[in-house]
């Protein structure tokens, strides 16, 4: 789950709102393998160059802002080449991506909420640098296992909706961390077309003004909270298949490079740093251990995919990143009350003790993780 992001319509709207503050400056054009200097503020976001060759781009983060934000590279449409969630107030990032000829946009969205603040980056053509046919194999790969895990999504969750809709809610709660699952394995594959994640799997508290709540979490309340299903949740659990069939019609689109595979596999990590170790994701529930195994096992096999070519470019960082993922693959098992299934123990009965055992573990593995990236397209 990511903060809600706007419509690619209302996104067009509010753009235009922010004309006055985009903080925009005349910038030089960037050379191949400069990075582009991007700082970030509550209400600006500047970058050193408005125009880059095609290939490998570099954006040199700096948040100067009082809240925490996210940068990326998007389309006009608003779907994501890359992204960086959660850069806190004084932190810096560097942010690693392919892109190829063309218009995008660099945007900050302060507080990782709304449109955000946008500027115009013209990708210009030229001679990209031809990649290892190894990246190509690995890219063509992991957008099959995407699609494999939209496609296995679908009677899950129609399974779930059809308990919801059957007014049975012990078959709707057993059903319900299950569905969510090829979703969290590929959550950034889902996140890069920008509209669908806020139908699907927003919290209450990441709505923004005016949005109508839907999908798993909305429906998680009502199951575990409100204890009652009536008739907004069965047309809801209805809402939450046809979302996801789109989703799963949508996914064999998606812009999937090495570098995205990467940053993703660090994505999915962040989303565990900041949703499951907390018990914030599914707080209704208590079924974030599955939310979190799915996210490490999505980051894992994008990993996996990519380990060829990073492995000879950085032996050493592999090493770790074996070390790191089958430490945290243990710790997790331990944790699972059903070791054929997908059934963990109830988050609410995991300690203080045990939730910082995990959050240590997840961020031993992150810090390795988020140089995969630049191992992969050196």
């Amino acid at each position: 789950m990511r903060a809600v992001r706007l419509s690619v319509v209302t996104a067009a709207a509010t753009a235009a709102a922010l004309t006055a503050v985009t903080g925009c400056t005349e910038k030089s054009d960037a050379k191949n393998g400069d990075a582009i200097q991007v700082t970030a503020a509550d209400s600006t976001c500047d970058t050193s160059a408005k125009t880059v060759p095609a290939g490998q781009v570099t954006l040199k983060i700096e948040n100067k802002g009082s809240k925490a934000t996210e940068v990326e590279i998007v389309f006009p449409d608003d779907r994501i080449v890359s992204e960086k969630e959660n850069i806190g107030p004084g932190t810096k990032y560097t942010l690693t991506a392919e892109v190829k000829a063309g218009s995008y946009e660099i945007a900050c969205r302060p507080g990782m909420k709304g449109h955000g603040v946008r500027q115009k980056l013209t990708v210009t053509g030229g001679k990209v640098a031809k990649r290892d046919p190894r990246l190509d194999k690995a890219v063509a790969a992991y957008r099959e296992y995407a699609q494999e895990q939209a496609d296995a999504t679908l009677p899950k969750a129609e399974a779930f909706a059809k308990s919801v809709k059957d007014g049975d809610m012990e078959a709707a709660k057993k059903a319900f961390a299950d569905s969510r699952l090829g979703w969290e394995r590929t959550e950034p594959v889902a996140e890069s077309f920008g509209d669908i994640d806020p139908k699907v799997d927003v919290r209450e508290d990441g709505l923004e003004d005016g949005q109508k709540w839907t999908g798993w979490h909305r429906l998680e309340k009502a199951l575990w909270h409100d204890k009652k299903i009536g008739a907004e949740e069965k047309t809801l659990a209805d809402q939450l298949v046809t979302d996801l069939k789109d989703w799963q019609k949508r996914v064999g689109k998606a812009e999937i490079t090495p570098s995205s595979m990467a940053n993703g596999a660090k994505e999915l990590l962040d989303e565990v740093a900041t949703g499951k170790v907390t018990g914030e994701e599914d707080r209704y529930s208590h079924t974030d251990l599955t939310d979190f195994k799915g996210n490490v096992e999505g980051a894992q096999k994008a990993y996996e995919l990519l380990k060829p070519v990073a492995q000879e470019n950085d032996a050493a960082l592999t090493t770790e990143l074996d070390k790191q993922f089958t430490a945290l693959d243990t710790l997790l098992d331990k944790y699972r009350t059903d070791k054929s299934s997908y059934v963990f123990t109830s988050y609410d009965k995991v300690g203080k003790a045990d939730r910082k055992e995990l959050s240590d573990a997840v961020n031993a593995l992150a810090e390795p993780l988020s140089k995969l990236a630049a191992a992969v397209v050196k």
